[in-house]
């Protein structure tokens, strides 16, 4: 059964973004042309697409798995604000000893839109103490 789509997302490009299975949290981006990722290097891949996202959306690239287990390339920089209305490219890394060849209408990445939620940042003088304070990163465990 397929989910019902409740936002609309306008967008122009030779791919259309599309979902592979039912219940998939992200969109397939596809490269509008060819590139190679240098190994141990990167590469910023045209997608052809622009986007207009709703209102109080955010469009994020995230890699894909498989791409990642398989081939290891991983994307970064991926955030689209609902007024950019720019090419999307997708930054591509690759980890591996190997150049990586894309071609025109490889998937290389996944588009996932979330809602955004906008703070008031206010400054103070101290903030109140917690269980885990100061931490750090990686501080609740290796495990």
């Amino acid at each position: 059964m397929t989910p019902s789509l409740k936002k609309t997302c306008l967008i122009t490009g030779p791919f259309v973004p599309s979902y592979a299975h039912s219940g998939d949290a992200g969109a397939d981006l596809k490269a509008s042309k060819g590139c190679t990722v240098p190994a141990r290097g990167k590469c910023l891949v045209s997608t052809g697409l622009s986007v207009a996202l709703p209102d109080g959306h955010v469009g994020l690239i995230w890699p894909r798995s498989g791409l990642a287990v398989k081939q290891s390339i991983d994307c970064g920089a991926g955030v689209i604000d609902a007024t950019y209305r720019g090419e999307v490219k997708v930054l591509l890394f690759n980890h591996s000893d190997a150049d990586f060849t894309i071609e025109p209408g490889d998937r290389i990445a996944q588009l996932l839109i979330q809602k955004v939620e906008r703070v008031n940042f206010t400054p103070v003088d101290n903030l109140e103490e917690t269980a885990r304070n100061q931490g750090g990163f990686g501080s609740t465990g290796s495990k």
